[in-house]
């Protein structure tokens, strides 16, 4: 698979690192879609970020996502030293599906015993396909995505939901010990809001240090449909603000 690396500009250092997963329903985006984040990442926050192209349904449904992305994990953290990265500051960050891929990866890290992980960022994730939360229920017309996006993405990435694995929808996980410390990002009038405020509570439940963040007045990918605005350049302020903390740039 193909990844993409922004480094800082500056001193040759080891450095935090961001591996990042794009959006797109697990069936649409590319090393494109989130480039402008990534950047900013990078610049702002003195972070190596890996963009990373994982497989996509329906052509490739779930485990191929998840387990590229694991494997880029990993990859990244055997190649450390001549990426100029610090190990023991690496985090896991994705939007949307890649919400859900950056969640699936901690557990996936956890369980198999490493790699260590210092943060995950999950930024309006996908994170259960049961859709049973009010949210899901009541935003049938929301813009960019609604309750009839949210089943046709279900439907082709876990095509058999007989057996559902928490590598799959994070949501599902019954032990959330041992994770790393989070940041969640959740918008008012996205379907997909109430599985990220309770798997953070979740996380809080679990003893993990949790930083969440409700963005009134907003909708699904608002910060990618309106980049210039005010709420939307406040949201990813934030967010560098909050890497440079859990990771100590």
């Amino acid at each position: 698979m193909a990844v993409r690396i922004y480094s800082p500009v500056g001193p040759l250092q080891l450095r935090p690192a961001v591996v990042f997963f794009h959006g797109g329903a697990f069936v649409l985006g590319d090393l494109e879609s989130e480039h402008p984040r990534c950047l900013r990442y990078s610049a702002d926050a003195g972070c190596v970020v890996v963009s990373v192209d994982y497989r996509l349904a329906p052509e490739n449904p779930f485990p191929a996502g998840p387990e590229d992305c694991y494997t880029a994990l990993c990859w990244v953290v055997e190649h450390a030293r001549e990426l100029a990265i610090d190990q023991a500051r690496v985090a896991v960050a994705g939007s949307s599906a890649g919400g859900a891929l950056a969640a699936a990866v901690c557990l996936m890290a956890r369980d198999r015993g490493g790699p260590t992980l210092a943060l995950q960022v999950l930024i309006y994730p996908v994170l259960d396909d049961r859709m049973s939360t009010t949210s899901v229920r009541a935003f049938v017309d929301t813009p960019i995505w609604d309750e009839g996006n949210n089943v046709a993405m279900w439907d082709q990435y876990l095509p058999d939901r007989s057996t559902v694995s928490s590598y799959a929808a994070p949501a599902r996980e019954e032990n959330l010990v041992g994770l790393p410390s989070a940041y969640i990002l959740s918008a008012e009038f996205d379907p997909l809001r109430d599985e990220a405020i309770l798997y953070a509570l979740r996380l809080l439940q679990a003893g993990v240090s949790v930083e969440l963040h409700q963005v009134a007045g907003a909708y699904h990918g608002f910060d990618q449909q309106v980049a210039d605005a005010a709420i939307s350049r406040r949201a990813l302020s934030d967010q560098i603000h909050h890497l440079k903390r859990f990771l100590r740039t």
